[in-house]
């Protein structure tokens, strides 16, 4: 496994790498981030992993500090995994040159997280850009779970790169919630009412499948949710996965809710 710490390290390593699968992370990484490695290591001939916490795409200062980092952990990991390349760049690395023209999403792209999170997607969107500019790999491997990030990078990306963009399914505990980095930073008390949360998601869900007027059911269930678990709930709505408009049928649609607990941002979709 080859650590790569400079963009002079990443051209020298990847000049004559074919078949190239890239998993972007933050680190903190876990058995979500291990499903993505996999699944580029069955399907690529070279398999790198950038680990960067990318300042632009936090919208808060205090959960940019807080975020879990333990480098030395998340590099025996990708050993053990047998990784070819890990991408460990600084800042100044990644953000070496300005952009010609901001970064702007349109005016229907500006729900769910977009609309909470004021400059996070225009954030991620200019970092993946830059790192695939630098990587140039042939296929890039993204969890489902920030399905309105793989949605709109995907959408940003497909206009400017050739690599492809694959979206894999959401990793779970057996409690059903879904594998996070920021997980590690609630006890047990607290994920376990998280999980709670979730199940009850996803027993709404199977109940009310063949129902109408979902998302006035789920303004309702909102309130329920609130009290009864004592979070706060930013969203809860049911949107189609292919434009991301509001849905009063499950078919081609899932629930997306984020919601705070003791301060953490927990975000899923359904």
């Amino acid at each position: 496994m080859k650590i790569l710490l400079n963009n002079s390290d990443l051209n020298e390593a990847l000049f004559k790498a074919s078949s190239l699968g890239f998993v972007p992370t933050m680190g903190g990484l876990h058995k979500g981030h291990i499903s993505l490695i996999k699944r580029s290591l069955r399907e690529c001939k070279k398999t790198i992993v950038s680990i960067f916490i990318n300042p632009t795409q936090f919208n808060d200062k205090k959960d940019f500090i807080r975020y879990p980092r333990n480098n030395k952990k998340d590099l025996s990991l990708l050993k053990k995994l047998n990784v070819d390349f890990v991408y460990l760049p600084t800042v100044n690395e990644i953000y070496f040159e300005k952009r010609r023209s901001k970064i702007r999403l349109n005016k229907k792209d500006q729900i769910l997280c977009a609309k909470y999170r004021k400059g996070h997607f225009e954030g991620v969107i200019d970092v993946m850009d830059r790192l695939t500019k630098l990587i140039r790999p042939k296929k890039i491997f993204m969890g489902e779970k920030d399905f309105q990030q793989l949605y709109l990078v995907k959408k940003f990306l497909k206009k400017k790169h050739l690599s492809k963009i694959i979206g894999c399914k959401t990793i779970r505990d057996k409690n059903k919630l879904a594998l996070s980095s920021r997980n590690v930073l609630l006890n047990k008390k607290n994920l376990l009412k998280a999980s709670k949360l979730i199940q009850e998601l996803i027993w709404f869900k199977k109940r009310f499948n063949k129902k109408n007027n979902i998302n006035s059911m789920l303004a309702i269930k909102t309130k329920e949710l609130t009290k009864l678990y004592n979070v706060k709930v930013e969203y809860l709505e049911l949107r189609n996965i292919y434009n991301f408009k509001l849905s009063n049928k499950f078919k081609n649609s899932k629930i997306f809710i984020a919601f705070y607990l003791n301060k953490i941002r927990l975000i899923d979709n359904i």
